[in-house]
């Protein structure tokens, strides 16, 4: 798995953290908000897209979901169980299929940008 994206499990929470200031995802978003000067992308926007995309590609995932943006990160949550484990797993492989994949995100950004919620 990548490094700016991680799961981690307590016995309070399962937590998704992603390090939007790592190169990786800092570079693709440098690129993102070239496609589209809405997706400045900060904890808040990566939010916004997230939310955008689960709710389109794996609904099942918002479900139970909190999420914690912060202008260099990205926290999101759920309540410990073993169905929340495996939709936190679920979403740290898709934001990890995202960042690796920057032509599909400069994509929809660009194509599907204006029905984002951006900050």
């Amino acid at each position: 798995m990548q490094d700016y994206v991680k799961m981690n499990v307590t016995d309070e929470r399962i937590y998704v953290m992603f390090n939007n200031e790592d190169d990786k995802p800092f570079a693709v978003g440098e690129k993102m908000y070239a496609a589209n000067e809405d997706a400045y992308m900060n904890g808040y926007n990566w939010d916004a897209l997230f939310h955008y995309y689960l709710a389109k590609h794996a609904p099942e995932l918002l479900e139970g979901l909190e999420s914690d943006p912060e202008a260099g990160s990205y926290a999101a949550y759920y309540d410990p169980s073993p169905e929340n484990e495996a939709k936190a797993r679920k979403f740290v492989e898709i934001i990890a299929a995202l960042v690796e994949n920057e032509a599909e995100l400069c994509r929809i950004v660009q194509e599907e940008g204006d029905e984002i919620e951006w900050d």
